[in-house]
């Protein structure tokens, strides 16, 4: 499995409940699919650079997960067929190398 970076925006005209509600589907599907939720960071409600489906703001979730590169497919579409997702985010993590002198 890879590590991976996915940074989701949820539309805001959820209350706080209804967003915790959103990350916690995500989370569970992830363990659905076979991964791992790493962490996961809520940081908060942002001005988007442009309008997305008439929202001028959305409320960023950063997650760090384990997943099977077979299962990331399945995870966009789900997150495509999600309503109250706007934008979805997934990059490969890169293990960093150090160099010493």
């Amino acid at each position: 499995m890879k590590k991976y970076d996915f940074i989701c925006i949820i539309k805001t005209n959820l209350d706080i409940e209804g967003v915790d509600q959103v990350v916690a589907n995500i989370e569970n599907t992830i363990a659905n699919f076979g991964g791992n939720v790493v962490s996961t960071d809520k940081i908060g409600r942002k001005k988007l650079a442009y309008e997305v489906d008439n929202y001028r703001d959305g409320f960023y979730v950063n997650f760090v997960m384990e997943l099977c590169e077979e299962r990331i497919t399945e995870l966009r579409r789900y997150l495509k067929l999600n309503e109250n997702v706007l934008r979805e985010m997934i990059t490969v993590q890169d293990k960093v190398k150090v160099a010493v002198k």
